[in-house]
């Protein structure tokens, strides 16, 4: 028999109970870059622990053990820093959720499936051991044909050997291949094979995470939701890309910009459970993360603004002023193929193309709004570079000194449309600017495309 902690959570599941808190909410390591350390780990579990995230997942792509090196046991040293981790998490009421993602060689059939199936069942033995009763199997990043009915067959057969061992472990929790909703259904509308057959096969039980329409997304509507629950039967889980920059280093080879802005437009029905990815900068991180539960708790009626400004107050103290003042600018993610956050200070690029437009119209135009603006960003950047403690500074730093090579040449392009004339540096500091471009970007559609129109007017 289940213990009834477990009856208890599914029954919450499968009934929905509550409208608006989502009852498993927390943290997925889940980005491509350096795992975090230890003491990193053990933070972001304290943190969680302070904003009611009730579960962390443990699963970095570039922990060799997690995904190229699955079969083989973690060494001892790591076993005792996992084992610790574990402890933390208990300390303050989290669930430590260790995953693994086995499928770029898991075999499924015959003797070589039987084999790799108890080789999972060890790798899971082995941290029931130290503390752990959550788990969780991951088949997202596959490259080749998938098979739905083979992946959902597998969990199936965990799930059944698990519950058959102990009384005590949670349910599985699973990401697909097909983890968008664009990528669940084909040109014409129709279930891809690989869905129907995962959908059709896997256990009821096991809680099934997605990533929205498309692997990083502007937000989840209700209608969104639905539709690719839906195509499920059942309730989805949402993986959220938000606050995460990896996607950068596909790009770049590195994380150039920072993820400074509040979670925002996701369901107001909530969902069964709800991970966010955080940055690889994980003290920046907090500040989404901590909107992110105000979500959690209460989706019917959050409001990102309202959050995001009350936990700037909690985090930054006497900083929050000029820590909103960076964020605004350094909030929205996107690249060719991704896109998501709040869009980089519209009020400021507002300003800044109403002066353009009445320059080239000829027309008069009051410049103090927007020049006190631009002294707000360069007095926020001198303050924030001189006065962060030295491990968030650590995070921020160059991206910080991009912010303000852009806000003083900002000052110099609204001085030149003041004066109806191209001050001569201000072309020099626009090539410093992208001499940067690479390892820091911050309000590339706001404060630096207002200095490129500004350059383009005067030709």
């Amino acid at each position: 028999m289940k213990s009834l902690t477990i009856i208890i959570f599914l029954i919450c599941i499968h009934l929905n109970i509550s409208a608006s808190q989502i009852l498993l909410r927390g943290i997925v390591e889940g980005f491509y870059g350096d795992p975090w350390d230890f003491n990193i780990r053990a933070d972001l579990l304290k943190f969680c622990g302070e904003y009611d995230l009730n579960a962390y997942i443990y699963a970095p792509k570039d922990d060799p053990y997690h995904r190229d090196k699955w079969r083989e046991p973690y060494p001892d040293d790591k076993i005792l820093e996992l084992k610790n981790l574990v402890a933390v998490a208990l300390e303050n009421n989290v669930r430590f959720i260790f995953a693994v993602s086995p499928g770029q060689d898991l075999n499924y059939e015959g003797e070589a499936g039987k084999q790799d199936l108890q080789s999972m069942m060890y790798k899971l033995d082995a941290m029931y051991e130290i503390g752990v009763r959550d788990f969780a199997i991951f088949f997202d990043d596959l490259s080749g044909t998938q098979s739905g009915k083979n992946h959902a067959t597998f969990l199936n057969n965990l799930q059944s050997a698990l519950d058959k061992k102990y009384q005590d472990v949670y349910p599985l929790i699973t990401v697909p291949t097909d983890y968008t909703r664009h990528w669940m259904i084909d040109t014409d509308g129709n279930v891809k094979t690989y869905t129907k057959e995962f959908a059709a096969t896997l256990n009821q039980n096991i809680i099934v995470l997605y990533t929205g329409d498309d692997v990083v997304c502007d937000g989840i509507t209700d209608e969104a939701y639905q539709a690719a629950k839906d195509i499920y039967g059942r309730d989805l889980g949402i993986w959220w890309n938000y606050p995460v920059n990896d996607f950068y280093l596909f790009d770049n080879n590195r994380n150039i910009k920072l993820a400074l802005g509040p979670i925002e437009k996701l369901p107001t029905a909530a969902p069964n459970s709800i991970f966010y990815n955080p940055m690889e900068q994980p003290l920046l991180s907090k500040i989404a993360m901590a909107t992110g539960s105000d979500y959690a708790h209460a989706t019917d009626t959050y409001d990102s603004l309202t959050s995001w400004n009350k936990v700037l107050e909690k985090q930054f103290g006497d900083l929050a002023p000029y820590m909103k003042v960076f964020a605004t600018h350094s909030q929205h993610m996107e690249n060719s193929w991704a896109k998501c956050g709040p869009a980089d200070a519209p009020e400021f690029y507002a300003k800044g193309h109403q002066a353009i437009e009445a320059t080239k119209a000829g027309t008069s135009y009051d410049f103090t709004e927007l020049e006190n603006m631009i002294d707000e960003m360069i007095e926020a950047a001198k303050i924030l570079l001189e006065k962060l403690p030295s491990d968030i500074l650590n995070e921020s730093q160059i991206m910080l000194q991009q912010f303000q090579r852009i806000a003083n040449a900002d000052k110099v392009a609204a001085l030149s449309l003041k004066n109806k004339k191209i001050d001569p540096t201000l072309k020099t500091l626009r090539e410093e600017i992208e001499s940067y471009h690479n390892k820091a970007r911050v309000s590339e559609f706001s404060a630096l495309l207002f200095l490129d129109e500004v350059i383009e007017y005067f030709g």
